[in-house]
């Protein structure tokens, strides 16, 4: 069905909620207002986002398994960490098919998404570029395109992204939706002809098999507080093991990560009961916070305010 909406947020987690073909969990680690800006068109077979998003952040994905799925940098991205690697500027990630993994964004960013179903995408490599596309990879490419075709590419996406936020109707009218979606997919068969692969090795997908066990440990009890010993013994590695990884794909140690998501997990806890129901002593303990002062200021210094006020004010 032909669509296409703008939509501003100023919670991760509603945000992450509504970005197309994945099932996104979006970490916020530094003290600041979080906002956002997504865009989203779907054409006849390819869906597209645009996302604006203004402040350092982590995030697990675990994408929809029937698409092939494109991130197209922005101009003046930050520092972009994708399953331990480091995405160069002006590039794109060619996603696994169905694949999970961590990302990490440095500072604000504005990224540019793009699907088609696995088999729309087949028929695309083998009618425009000649030959035939292998799919069935759950790795992450990064290609880095000729900068003239990666420009085009990017210049269609701000055109589109203009379309939908100006004019609308246009993207519903069927001919010129599906000439917007040839005009793109030839542009990014343009990109992926004249690109650069890199290459994966033995030691880094071990290490994203390490962290797809550590995800499918913390996804199991996603409202429970999880910590450093069980969750090693879960995943079946050492910790110094597990550090590495966790370094590599998230920028920090496991405990600071265990950390930040149990602070997470007690702000959405105070944020979602009713007031005079519960306290702010019996979700922190909850959620291992034993030493409240503590917990009442590593809450304050992420959020930039007290458990008390999420709890009688709860965010919009």
């Amino acid at each position: 069905m032909l669509s296409s909406s703008v939509r501003h947020f100023t919670d991760p987690d509603q945000y992450a909620l509504a970005i197309r073909a994945v099932e996104a969990e979006i970490t916020v680690a530094e003290r600041g207002d979080f906002t956002a800006v997504l865009t989203r068109i779907d054409l006849h077979r390819l869906w597209m986002q645009h996302l604006d998003e203004r402040r350092p952040r982590l995030a697990h994905a675990a994408l929809t398994k029937g698409r092939a799925i494109f991130s197209i940098l922005g101009q003046t991205d930050p520092d972009l960490i994708v399953s331990g690697k480091a995405v160069p500027p002006h590039s794109i990630v060619c996603h696994g098919i169905g694949e999970d993994y961590y990302q990490r964004l440095s500072g604000p960013t504005c990224q540019y998404a793009m699907s088609l179903p696995v088999a729309d995408m087949a028929a695309a490599a083998a009618s425009i570029a000649g030959y035939d596309l292998a799919l069935s990879g759950r790795e992450t490419r990064v290609i880095v395109p000729h900068p003239q075709a990666l420009a085009k590419l990017r210049r269609l996406h701000v055109a589109a992204a203009r379309l939908a936020e100006g004019t609308p109707e246009l993207i519903a009218n069927p001919e010129a939706a599906r000439g917007l979606e040839q005009t793109l997919i030839s542009a990014l068969f343009g990109c992926l002809e004249t690109g650069d692969a890199t290459e994966e090795s033995t030691a880094r997908r071990r290490h994203d098999a390490i962290m797809r066990r550590f995800y499918r440990a913390l996804e199991e009890d996603p409202d429970r507080a999880l910590y450093l010993p069980e969750l090693c013994a879960a995943i079946g590695v050492p910790e110094r093991t597990l550090h590495a990884c966790c370094q590599e794909h998230l920028g920090m140690g496991p405990k600071r990560y265990l950390l930040l998501r149990r602070l997470h997990l007690a702000r959405r806890a105070l944020s979602r009961v009713e007031p005079g129901t519960t306290s702010v002593t019996e979700i922190a303990t909850q959620f291992g916070f034993w030493h409240l002062g503590r917990f009442a200021g590593a809450y304050r210094e992420l959020f930039g305010e007290p458990p008390s006020v999420t709890l009688h004010h709860p965010p919009a």
